[in-house]
């Protein structure tokens, strides 16, 4: 009987299968098929205003210092407050701000930068980001304890939430409430897909577009003379290798708009050389493959905080070499506990990566990083 059961409902699943291949080829014909439902679960990770996709669980703030300190405090400081890699996340908000829902230094002219909490309206984007995009170099790397307790830590350094309170999908409405920016934001425009979070049909302007005695378009007659292009170093080297903005290679000509790049002249991107630029083999004590290197390099993130032959966040791989020739095991313990001080201000984060690879980096580097 239970066979014959599981056959039945084999059937019935083939048969469904089956009339959605069927309507996948009606209504997008030789282009894909539907998403599964898992398919769709492993995408469907955002957690909205309303709290909507927030995960059962819970976080405390001090379990949350630790999975800082471990994994986040490299970037943001041990306080949230550091700029020296991104914009600081902590500061600019007071008691009052908490009260009101308004960030004051948001409008006060002197005040010296934004952060993070002095922005952000909903707590939910809070831990929806740290969720999906952190830590940097692991993205959806941390459990969601994990993210509750970070997401604990961060209110707690902006004085959101007291040193011994624990975050958790039941209360986190409640915190929601003290959010020192919750009233900064508005939802009454038709940018809101429907009305559940105050939105509405009607735009909010009421601009049209200029139909006659329009102001011609602007001409920028203004440039910057070449021997002024680099005199405050190559922009290029000045901006992080990621995101959305490169330093133009002030290095080079400019290029002139419409003409065309003249031959050599090249806008530059601070990213790291391409495998192919780097020497074939570099021989150590293993005979490490500088190609075959580079790979684990990309694959386990180092390169997004060094460079071959420049400084990112951390030093270049050059200079790791010349400073510790031949000390292979040193330099493998070193990439797999991480570190602090010697290079400066910034932490170097545990790495996850094998014995062997860390191995097979230390190698390389120790026998010379290629050169």
């Amino acid at each position: 009987m239970f066979r014959f059961r599981k056959a039945i409902l084999a059937s019935v699943l083939l048969a469904v299968a089956g009339f959605s291949a069927a309507q996948d080829v009606t209504k997008f014909p030789g282009v894909g098929r539907a998403a599964t439902t898992k398919e769709v679960a492993a995408w469907d990770i955002d957690v909205r205003p309303d709290f909507k996709g927030l995960p059962a669980g819970s976080g405390s703030v001090a379990k949350g210092q630790d999975v800082w300190e471990s994994k986040c405090a490299h970037c943001h400081g041990f306080f949230g407050e550091s700029g020296e890699v991104f914009s600081p996340l902590v500061g600019g908000t007071t008691p009052a701000d908490i009260k009101s829902g308004r960030v004051a230094n948001l409008i006060t002219p002197g005040f010296p930068g934004r952060t993070t909490l002095m922005k952000v309206p909903t707590v939910s984007t809070l831990w929806d980001y740290i969720n999906r995009a952190m830590p940097w170099t692991a993205p959806k790397s941390l459990t969601t304890e994990e993210v509750y307790s970070v997401t604990a830590f961060l209110l707690n350094l902006g004085g959101i939430v007291p040193d011994n309170y624990t975050l958790s999908d039941k209360n986190i409405a409640e915190v929601q409430a003290r959010m020192p920016n919750r009233n900064g934001m508005t939802t009454a425009h038709n940018m809101w897909p429907g009305d559940e979070f105050g939105g509405t049909k009607k735009s909010d302007t009421k601009n049209v577009a200029c139909m006659k005695d329009c102001v011609p378009d602007v001409k920028v007659a203004s440039f910057l003379p070449d021997f002024a292009r680099n005199a405050h170093g190559n922009l290029a080297e000045q901006n992080r290798p990621v995101g959305a903005q490169y330093g133009v290679d002030t290095t080079r000509a400019e290029v002139k708009s419409g003409s065309g790049a003249p031959a050599g002249v090249v806008v530059a991107k601070a990213v790291v050389p391409p495998v192919s630029t780097l020497p074939a083999k570099s021989e150590g004590a293993a005979g490490g493959d500088s190609k075959a290197v580079m790979s684990l390099l990309q694959k386990n993130n180092c390169t997004a905080c060094h460079a071959v032959d420049k400084k990112i966040l951390g030093p270049s791989f050059l200079e790791i070499a010349k400073k510790y020739p031949g000390k292979t095991d040193y330099l493998a313990g070193k990439i797999k506990s991480g570190g602090t001080g010697v290079w400066g201000p910034i932490p170097m984060p545990a790495q996850t990566l094998s014995d062997s690879e860390a191995k097979s980096i230390a190698t390389w580097l120790a026998s010379g990083a290629g050169k």
